[in-house]
């Protein structure tokens, strides 16, 4: 049975959330190295991202948050909270290899309702077309 669009975005675990995937045109090696290093202000903002699990960050914009896993070459996992928000979410990074290249898969949830969950659909959908710019250029 389909969802009506009032449901859209809602689970029973994890609240309002998104995904949004682009597959770029080069290896995950080269992928994941630029999305943690000078590709993070792209999709995290200008921030020093952390390597321990737990440990906490901050970017240049007010979004703060803490680390939750890291899987080295594959996957993010962080809380994520602008200033001007009164709840944290989580956002997870994914990297995977796929036949023309990478996949980067963005997927944030516990979102507070559906405007959030729209409003956060089109900022993923933004970054992964900025994502795919930049990588093209790195070629």
């Amino acid at each position: 049975m389909a969802q009506n669009d009032d449901t859209t975005g809602l689970t029973q675990d994890a609240g309002w959330e998104v995904g949004v995937r682009k597959t770029v045109a080069a290896d995950p090696a080269t992928v994941w190295a630029f999305l943690i290093g000078p590709g993070l202000p792209l999709w995290l903002g200008e921030a020093r991202l952390p390597v321990e699990k737990h440990a906490v960050y901050e970017t240049d914009d007010g979004v703060r948050g803490r680390l939750i896993t890291r899987t080295e070459g594959a996957k993010l996992r962080l809380s994520w909270r602008p200033d001007d928000w009164p709840h944290d979410t989580t956002l997870q990074l994914n990297v995977r290899a796929a036949a023309s290249g990478t996949t980067i898969a963005f997927h944030h949830e516990r979102l507070a309702d559906r405007e959030e969950r729209r409003m956060m659909l089109g900022h993923w959908k933004n970054v992964v077309a900025e994502l795919e710019k930049a990588i093209g250029d790195l070629a």
